[in-house]
């Protein structure tokens, strides 16, 4: 069993640009940041936005030496890059983007959305990558809904959608840089479930909606994230009402992290050379 290690009960708030309203729930620069090989977890939302004319989000912006993975449950998001890409992200999509050597992007809510209004609801988690890999030449992956299998669990509809990674025999869509699974879970009122994990693997848990009991001790709410030690090779969820759960498991890259705002590197040498060629202060 992987021991429970923290929760965390309350996400520090902000706004990313004036259109998603998150909550950052760990970062690289968190006092206790076991969290390797991810780096930050901001969950924006859910949040309610009237219709308007002009679209909501946060404007160009420059990122190097990781990836972004870009979760939609509620709303839609278009993205353009500086080197001319562009696409749309619904519900139930992913956008999994390898920044690397850097890029500048920006992220507005859809036209379509920004002229309807609704609810906006979104995970973005930052996941590292090993020196050797941090010059590598940006690029998407565009991860359709259709794309992501489902595990089913239960007749009630409790199931697994595998987004990186593998659950028992099946495997997700994302192709990644070292070991990482991510599984947008679902649990009915009731259910309860072992998750077979790897030894020695960073896992971490966070709730979206609903309620839940773990390795049949600490309770979990929404919007709280739960932290669990490497060792060991299995939890156990109770699921108290309908719960949705983002399930983020990776093998630790063990290399130093040098950290600013959107760069993060291996020294702050090349963070600061990643300021000048950006030349973002």
């Amino acid at each position: 069993m992987k021991k429970l290690h923290r929760i965390v009960r309350k996400g520090q708030f902000h706004w990313v640009g004036d259109g998603f309203p998150v909550r950052t729930l760990f970062s690289y620069a968190t006092p206790d940041a076991e969290v390797s090989p991810f780096l930050l977890l901001d969950y924006a939302g859910p949040a309610e936005f009237p219709p308007a004319s002009k679209p909501r989000g946060v404007g160009f912006h420059p990122h190097r030496g990781f990836e972004t993975v870009t979760i939609l449950y509620q709303g839609e998001v278009e993205h353009r890059d500086t080197a001319g890409n562009g696409g749309l992200i619904g519900p139930g999509e992913v956008q999994w983007m390898t920044a690397a050597k850097g890029l500048m992007h920006q992220e507005m809510h859809s036209a379509a959305f920004t002229r309807q209004g609704g609810t906006f609801e979104a995970i973005q988690l930052w996941v590292n990558l090993p020196a050797q890999y941090k010059q590598v030449d940006p690029h998407y992956q565009a991860i359709a809904k259709a794309q992501i299998p489902e595990v089913r669990l239960d007749g009630k509809g409790s199931l697994i959608r595998v987004i990186a990674g593998s659950y028992q025999d099946v495997k997700g869509p994302a192709d990644t840089y070292t070991p990482v699974n991510l599984w947008d879970l679902r649990l009915s009122a009731g259910q309860t479930l072992a998750l077979d994990l790897p030894e020695n693997y960073t896992t971490i848990l966070l709730a979206l909606h609903g309620c839940l009991q773990i390795n049949r001790e600490a309770m979990l709410n929404e919007a709280e994230l739960a932290f669990f030690e490497n060792r060991g090779d299995r939890i156990e969820l109770n699921a108290v009402s309908d719960s949705i759960l983002l399930v983020m498991n990776g093998e630790p890259i063990a290399e130093p992290i040098a950290g600013y705002g959107p760069f993060v590197m291996n020294t702050q040498e090349e963070i600061r050379q990643a300021m000048a060629d950006f030349n973002y202060r």
